[in-house]
């Protein structure tokens, strides 16, 4: 004999109560990929497991194995990549994502360095030097998790180098000098950036002189010497899990300091992104792609998450 109405749905209400007892207390509901990093006890977490972590997927930012930043001077936008003077870099555009609201948080210079490496402008308002912070910093943030860092900058006469200016090289490009955290063997000349690139650090930046980034010399030198010393790593970052960001440290102070930001590697699609991102937004999505937690104006800002295949 079939169970009245009445009978059937306690019949189900209990085969439901049994099915929930049994997921056991250490099973959680499903949470949607969109809900992002939670907070707790102030460090930010992943939602994902250790194996979604490490390959990648459904993490708003990739893991890469190696990024490269590479910072040109004082051209905006428009300047750099819809005048047709920078073939290089117009060939990186078409294969990589161009962030077409990509902007620098101030003028001049140095800030700007600051504000890419730190997170914060420390204050300073001018291009002066010398300086010693001792705030947060990338390279601090990347040491602490057991991962690297190291600065190359074209021009630096040694290892460590502190002085303010040696024939094209500049110390208010070089913000990791700075910070005396920062250990000083981390502070590179260009000629040490190796050619096998799997001996590149975690994370690196790339400082031309004053002659080749755009700052004394024209867009075209630049545009060359970023081709000569970046075109094998720009092939190499998209089959090896790694990353180039090129970026410009200010405007003209003529175009609302709307500069040119290319990235290319792995997971990038190519393509157009208008997500407004800028110094502290480029940080933050370095330090997402290694679980670092972000400091400073880094920590409001959102990481560039458009510009991802997965």
């Amino acid at each position: 004999m079939l169970p009245s109405r009445r009978g059937r749905a306690v019949l189900i209400a209990f085969a439901l109560l049994l099915a929930g007892c049994q997921s056991g207390p250490h099973q959680q509901p499903a949470r949607s990929s969109a809900a992002g990093a939670q907070s707790t006890a102030g460090r930010t977490v992943s939602p994902l497991g250790p194996s979604e972590a490490s390959s990648g997927a459904g993490r708003a930012v990739p893991r890469f194995d190696h990024i490269v930043v590479a910072v040109v001077e004082n051209h905006s936008y428009d300047q750099v990549l819809a005048a047709g003077r920078a073939r290089f870099l117009d060939s990186l555009a078409d294969a990589g994502a161009v962030l077409t609201e990509s902007y620098a948080v101030t003028h001049p210079s140095e800030p700007n360095y600051l504000a890419l490496f730190s997170g914060s402008t420390q204050g300073l308002s001018d291009d002066s030097c010398p300086h010693s912070y001792s705030g947060p910093n990338l390279a601090s943030a990347l040491t602490a998790a057991g991962k690297t860092f190291t600065g190359f900058s074209e021009g630096l006469p040694s290892v460590g180098f502190t002085g303010c200016e040696s024939s094209d090289y500049v110390r208010k490009h070089n913000p990791w000098v700075d910070f005396p955290a920062v250990a000083s063997g981390l502070n590179q000349p260009m000629t040490s950036f190796p050619s096998d690139f799997t001996r590149l650090p975690t994370v690196s930046f790339v400082i031309p002189n004053l002659d080749n980034d755009m700052h004394d010399g024209s867009v075209r030198q630049g545009d060359q010497w970023l081709q000569t010393h970046l075109g094998n790593y720009a092939r190499w970052a998209s089959t090896h899990n790694s990353l180039l960001i090129i970026t410009a440290d200010e405007d003209d102070r003529g175009h609302n300091n709307h500069i040119p930001t290319i990235v290319l590697g792995a997971h990038v699609k190519a393509g157009r992104s208008s997500a407004r991102v800028d110094h502290y937004g480029v940080l933050r999505t370095i330090l997402e792609s290694h679980d670092l937690q972000p400091f400073e104006q880094a920590a409001i800002a959102q990481p560039i998450t458009t510009i991802w295949s997965n």
